[in-house]
């Protein structure tokens, strides 16, 4: 048992080496002054992250988080610009450290239930992100300068699950490395005879894997799920 859990870990941590990663996103903002830490644990990073969030005013909070070892690394920062009783609107701008290091930018758009489950009035939030990746694993090879950047848009969607717990899952798609109707295509290959014959040579310089790992290009590289951890107030 114990055995197949760590080969299992083993494959986790190997596939998501070639990920990008994303912030921990919190429902509420630190209070001004006062700093809130927590864990994540992202599917793009495998190893929980630690988070530290610092209240600047009202509507500002600023975030650091800290990989295991650097993997997941970044900052961020929240700022409300709409609130009205139970719904605000956060942008959040971030820069994460990974072997695709990515920079984000994602509005989001919360809601507060009318209800009260397991203690709490729940909250949610569905989110709209770009991510760029200016230099992934292929572009930071590349010699001859046959590759570009990867940018990426998508939706993300999140919920709180108790006091403390959270998730958050989305998906990013990178339009200029595949059709986003083959993003459910398992034999999906750009360099294969029924990949050419039907698009020619499009998407030839977009390779989703390098060397065994995801690429900036890979539709694993835009999928994102985490669960998060409030700790509390330091």
């Amino acid at each position: 048992m114990i055995r197949n859990l760590f080969i299992l870990f083993l494959a986790a941590l190997i596939w998501a080496s070639g990920c990008a990663s994303h912030p921990a996103i919190q429902p509420h903002l630190a209070e001004e002054g006062k700093t809130e830490m927590g864990f994540s644990l992202a599917l793009e990073n495998v190893i929980p992250v630690v988070w530290y969030r610092r209240g600047l005013n009202k509507n500002t909070d600023v975030g650091l988080r800290i990989g295991i070892p650097l993997s997941g690394t970044g900052i961020d920062i929240n700022r409300v610009l709409f609130r009205n009783d139970r719904k605000w609107d956060i942008l959040n701008l971030a820069w994460s450290f990974n072997p695709n290091s990515n920079y984000d930018l994602t509005y989001m758009k919360f809601s507060r239930a009318k209800k009260e489950k397991r203690g709490i009035l729940p909250i949610s939030w569905l989110g709209f992100r770009i991510m760029i990746i200016p230099n992934g694993i292929l572009r930071q090879a590349d010699t001859e300068g046959l590759y570009s950047s990867s940018t990426r848009a998508g939706l993300l969607y999140g919920r709180q699950l108790g006091k403390k717990w959270g998730i958050e899952f989305g998906y990013y798609h990178d339009f200029q490395a595949m059709p986003i109707s083959k993003v459910f295509s398992f034999d999906w290959d750009p360099n294969s005879p029924k990949v050419i014959n039907e698009y020619g040579d499009t998407y030839v310089s977009y390779p989703p894997v390098n060397k065994g790992f995801p690429s900036e290009y890979s539709r694993l590289t835009g999928l994102s799920f985490q669960v998060y951890m409030y700790v509390g107030k330091k």
